[in-house]
Formats: structure tokens, C-alpha cells, sequence
């Protein structure tokens, strides 16, 4: 017996390779017509093994793998101008589903420069392709729904916002006068939280256009004058979840409003600061001004209902409060500390006036 050559060795090695590979795989050669092909091919395109080897490609099944492009690509791969990479092509085969396949085509190299073969390998990705339709399909609807509910919440909030003004002025109580124009304050600050959000994405929102937008809205229904009062934001480049977001929108507009209710009486002029830094997984929000400051039995006053919204946020945010007097006006901070996650609550100290 001849001694083989390299390239019969390395082509019965191919053979031997397709023969026990649990892949759909072809061995062909430059006339593109087939030389092996896998059990597995043959069974997943249900097409007879005794009808594959010595027959060109384009005859396979009914002809259903007669497609000129790929014939053209594997032409090429064997003259060796180029390889078929993640090409995918629609099987289309009479009385049967449309398959839709990711094909892999490399010529094989030999040594001693002898027949050329290009192993193609076939993947069947109808079900994956499906299956990214199908989430596409959904992540669309998904927005279109969460567009509608905004719509709607935010109608909702302004039919409320409109109801408790309206019983604002028609009621005869001081007292309740007052509570339903906080309530009225604070159905906006929930509305103006809500618009900022509706228009970020809801993965992760940028704080610094988020908080700007957030208190130019709180200004233009609040402020009357700007040349007397103003609100500024200086807040870095951080970016939040939308959950986490949403609390410290909530603290901000409960802090502005606070301020701009307390700290400029008697059409005092002043300003506003809104600030946020963060460090690491820490971060500090602070809401400042310049106005009265605070009283000297403020400590003693009894928390509003913004107080205790804000203590709350500060806890879910596992974050403190301090409230120090800044000389003039007063300043708020919410800190949470890098090592806050460990902890099991956080701190806070009541607010010096109530909000």
C-alpha cells in the first residue's frame, strides 16, 4: 500500500470529524458539491445520508439549498477571497416551515497543497430569531403602554392638583385652607417629579438635567419674581436608577418648596442652591438657601407632614439628614456614606422647620 499523502491524511481526519460530530456539518470541496456531511445535517434537514456525498449542493433536498449567493460565497471561500461568517439565509422548503440558518464556511489548508474542501458549518436559529422578534415586539409595546399610563398619571395628578384648589378656595376654614394648598404643593411636586422622569430613560437617568428640569419647573409655578428669588442646580455628571431617582426628586422638590415657603418672608430676596456629589457608591444631596435661617426654637417645632416624607425617603435611600444653620439661611443634607449598605437603617434628625 502507497504511503498516504498529507492532504489524504488531513481529509480523512475532516471525514472522521463530521462523522462523529453531533453538528450539522458539510465537508465540501471548490465545485462546491458535497464530500461528507454530518448524521446531524442529514437528520435536521431531513435529507436521505446515501443521497449527500458526490452530489452537488444545490441539489440537496428539493433544491431547496439552490441559493446563488451562498453558492457564490463558497466559491470564493475556496478560491480564497473571502469566508462565510455568520451569513444567515432562509430555508425555504415546500410544506414546511421556512427555516431561517447562520452558516460558517473556512477552507481547510493543506500542506502539501492538495484538493481543496471548505468545511460549512449550519446552526438553526429560527427559534432565537423568533424569540428576539417576540422581545422587540414586547419591549415596544411596553413603551407605548408605560407612555400611555405617564399620559394618564399625569392628567390624573392635574385633575387632582385642579380638585384641591378649587376646595382651597371654596372653603371657609383657615386651617383647611392651608392644609389643602400643601396638599395642592405637594400633588405638584409629585406631577413635576413624574414629567421629568417620563421623558428619561428608564434604566438610568442623568441627575444634573433631571434636577434642572425638576426645579425650573417648581420655579415657574412658585417663584413670581426671579430677579428676587432664584434656584440653581450644581450637581456633577452622576447617573441614577429610576427607582432611586424618584426619592431624591421627591426630596428635592419637598426641600425647595420648604425653602421657598419659610426662608424669604415678607418678599425677601435670596436664592436657592440645589447640590449633588457623588463618591464611589456614596453620594450627598443638599438643598441650601440664604434666607431667615432657622428659629431659635426650631428644634422644638413639630414636624410637618414634608418632614416625615422626606425622613422616609431618607431611610429607603439608607442615607442621613443634618440640618446645620449656613449663616444666613439654612442647608439640608442628605448623605449616604459608601459603607451605607451594610447598615441596617439610617439615621435622621427632624427637620428645624416644619416643611
Amino acid at each position: 500500500m502507497a504511503p498516504r499523502t498529507a492532504s489524504e491524511i488531513a481529509l480523512n481526519l475532516a471525514m472522521a470529524m463530521i462523522a462523529s460530530s453531533d453538528a450539522p456539518l458539510l465537508l465540501l470541496d471548490d465545485n462546491v458539491t458535497v464530500v461528507a456531511a454530518s448524521k446531524s445535517f442529514c437528520r435536521a434537514f431531513q435529507i436521505d445520508p446515501a443521497s449527500v456525498a458526490g452530489h452537488p449542493l444545490v441539489e440537496l433536498g428539493a433544491g431547496e439549498w439552490n441559493v446563488p449567493q451562498l453558492c457564490s460565497l463558497l466559491k470564493a471561500t475556496a478560491s480564497g477571497y473571502a469566508e462565510v461568517e455568520g451569513y444567515e439565509l432562509d430555508l425555504v422548503r415546500s410544506g414546511q416551515g421556512n427555516r431561517r440558518l447562520l452558516l460558517n464556511a473556512h477552507k481547510l489548508d493543506y500542506e502539501d497543497g492538495g484538493n481543496i474542501r471548505i468545511l460549512l458549518a449550519v446552526s438553526d436559529v429560527t427559534d432565537a430569531r423568533t424569540a428576539e422578534r417576540l422581545k422587540e415586539d414586547l419591549l415596544k409595546e411596553k413603551a407605548v403602554l408605560l407612555q400611555e399610563l405617564q399620559h394618564r398619571v399625569a392628567n390624573s395628578l392635574q385633575i387632582i392638583a385642579s380638585v384641591l384648589m378649587q376646595s382651597a378656595r371654596n372653603s371657609q376654614s383657615v386651617e383647611t385652607r392651608g392644609h389643602l394648598h400643601d396638599a395642592h404643593q405637594r400633588v405638584l411636586s409629585v406631577a413635576a417629579v413624574q414629567k421629568q422622569l417620563s421623558v428619561s430613560n428608564i434604566g438610568q437617568v442623568e441627575l444634573r438635567p433631571y434636577f434642572s428640569a425638576l426645579c425650573e419647573s417648581i420655579g415657574a409655578s412658585m417663584i413670581r419674581d426671579h430677579k428676587q428669588l432664584s434656584l440653581d442646580v450644581k450637581t456633577d455628571d452622576s447617573v441614577s436608577s429610576s427607582e432611586v431617582s424618584v426619592s431624591l426628586g421627591l426630596i428635592v422638590t419637598e426641600l425647595v418648596i420648604n425653602a421657598l415657603k419659610h426662608a424669604f418672608p415678607d418678599d425677601r430676596k435670596g436664592k436657592i442652591i440645589v447640590d449633588y456629589h457623588a463618591q464611589g457608591s456614596g453620594w450627598t444631596l443638599s438643598v441650601s438657601d440664604n434666607g431667615v435661617g432657622m428659629s431659635e426654637h426650631g428644634g422644638s417645632a413639630k414636624p410637618g407632614l414634608g418632614t416625615s416624607i422626606v425622613q422616609a425617603l431618607a431611610r429607603q435611600l439608607q442615607a442621613q439628614i443634618d440640618v446645620t444653620d449656613a449663616k444666613p439661611g439654612t442647608a439640608v443634607s442628605i448623605t449616604r456614606t459608601q459603607s451605607a449598605a451594610d447598615d441596617s437603617g439610617a439615621k435622621v434628625i427632624p427637620l428645624a422647620k416644619a416643611v
